[in-house]
């Protein structure tokens, strides 16, 4: 059971790590979008914004979860 829970930990820790990484990158998309007056760009900065803020909510409150499924 111990692995299970370490590879729980893991994953939260991996799926935290790509949506930080999805909102980091939709954050430069909305300064690039507002810097070059571009709209489409800010329209595509806070999707990836918001959709790695999601992300990272799934990863921190879903994932846990996962370690009582089976206890």
């Amino acid at each position: 059971m111990g692995f299970f829970s370490s590879a729980v930990t893991t994953l939260k820790t991996v799926v935290t790590a790509i949506g930080a990484g999805v909102a980091v990158w939709g954050i430069i998309n909305l300064l690039e979008g507002y810097g070059n007056d571009n709209p489409g760009a800010k329209s595509q900065g806070i999707k990836q914004l918001m959709a790695g803020g999601g992300i990272v909510i799934i990863a921190t409150q879903v994932i846990p979860l996962l370690a009582s499924l089976f206890t």
